[in-house]
């Protein structure tokens, strides 16, 4: 059956979206569009749940009055609950999602009786999380309109106060502004440790200071964000903040594990040319991956090529994890060619397992934000899906304090200062050392 495949493309679809639509106060455009479903935002509600749905000029390729209308609307439903209306088409109990027993029905078109909008508010107290979906049975029909939903829930027994933040998400600015002042305060140490130690400062320390202020206030604008959204559905501009501050995050982290990984300004003040060509390429697709993630974020699972933007996002996401770990792996390598050949021996052991270390760093934090974080996401309730924020949020912090207290200007830095105990002990170790593998 043909309509069956197709929801079940759409289910993955839903499933995929599940750590993207935060249920602001969304409008959405749909025009000639013959498909099945079309899901639109998802949202956990609490016991006291709202949904208004707005939807206008609506326009219908065949205005057949003899069309079973009842078969074209919208409805709630969660991921469990697709599941059995799946099993039910797939045992022909039903033709139409629409019918089934199981979703919660918001609006059919039969009720429209010629009219081209309707306006309607569905009250909601089964808490749990819902995906809204638009259901077109009828094959032969497209259909166009305007879709304004604004899901949201309200505070407390007797509060009239709304709150437009998924339950399970509505501590969020609260968390990144805890976050974002973790994040000015490292700024201030490590501004002090660059005033205390200004003689052995060098390039990449205050480059690394650039991305701790950048990080902090990407959080900052991020809490803005969502308190807006949180309190009136919209984020008032705040949003534009914040995908300029996480697109320049975005670059200057990845530029600063690059040239970490090559040694700049550390061992060398220079990049050779397949350095600066890992840079053309990481800095690039940076671009590439924030215009896909605002892509993704203004628009939504309704449009029929979100998920090639998705894909655009992931792909570019995992090609930079990737090529910012060659300079590492370079560098490694030629140090222990150094290590082998000139008669600072013990210098570049040192310097090579300090390279080690990071790069096992560098990949720890790329598995576990890129992989842990989401499949957390994936397995955690509704109404904690904050923790895998909290979670990927300690992961980066870290991260950023461990390449800090790594590479802070020391007079004995172990890439420049070796006594003679460290240099014995350290040209035993290579002695015995077996040959390193990645």
């Amino acid at each position: 059956m043909a309509i069956p495949s197709s929801i079940l493309s759409v289910f993955v679809l839903l499933s995929l979206s599940l750590s993207l639509c935060f249920a602001e106060i969304r409008l959405s455009e749909i025009r000639s569009d013959g498909r099945p479903i079309i899901p639109f935002d998802e949202f956990g509600f609490t016991h006291r749940g709202c949904l208004e749905l707005n939807v206008s000029q609506i326009s219908l390729s065949n205005p057949n009055p003899d069309l079973d209308l009842s078969k074209v609307g919208f409805f709630l439903c969660t991921r469990d609950i697709w599941f059995h209306v799946l099993q039910q088409i797939e045992d022909a109990a039903i033709t139409c999602a629409l019918d089934s027993n199981f979703i919660k029905r918001v609006y059919s078109f039969d009720s429209l009786k010629g009219a081209k909008s309707f306006d309607t508010l569905y009250l909601h107290d089964d808490a749990d999380q819902y995906t809204l979906v638009f259901a077109n049975c009828l094959q032969q029909l497209k259909v166009s309109m305007n879709v304004r939903s604004a899901m949201y829930n309200l505070d407390g027994e007797t509060s009239t106060r709304r709150d437009y933040l998924s339950a399970g998400r509505t501590v969020l600015p609260r968390i990144y502004f805890l976050f974002s002042l973790t994040y000015f305060s490292l700024a201030g140490v490590w501004i002090f440790f660059l005033y205390k130690k200004r003689l052995t400062v060098f390039g990449i320390h205050f480059f690394m200071l650039a991305v701790l202020i950048l990080k902090a206030s990407n959080l900052l604008c991020e809490a803005e964000d969502k308190s807006y959204i949180k309190r009136t559905g919209s984020a008032h501009g705040w949003d534009v903040l914040f995908y300029i501050f996480s697109f320049l995050k975005g670059i200057t982290l990845f530029t600063l594990i690059v040239l970490i990984g090559t040694g700049w300004s550390f061992l060398k003040p220079y990049l050779q040319d397949k350095e600066k060509k890992v840079l053309m390429i990481v800095i690039p697709l940076q671009v590439v991956a924030n215009i896909a993630q605002v892509a993704i974020d203004e628009t939504g699972p309704y449009e029929q090529d979100w998920v090639t933007w998705k894909q655009v996002f992931l792909l570019v996401d995992v090609v930079c994890c990737c090529a910012i770990l060659f300079p590492i792996v370079w560098s490694i390598k030629n140090l222990r060619e150094a290590a082998r050949t000139d008669g600072k021996a013990a210098v570049n052991l040192m310097k090579l397992t300090l390279f080690r270390q990071y790069y096992i760093v560098v990949i720890c934090y790329i598995y576990f934000t890129r992989v842990v974080v989401y499949a957390l996401e994936t397995i955690t309730s509704y109404r904690y899906l904050w923790t895998s924020v909290v979670a990927g949020e300690l992961a980066t912090l870290a991260f950023y304090v461990f390449t800090g207290y790594n590479f802070k200007p020391e007079a004995r830095n172990p890439y420049f200062v070796v006594d003679d105990e460290e240099e014995e002990a350290a040209a035993e170790a290579l002695k015995l050392e077996d040959e390193f593998e990645l």
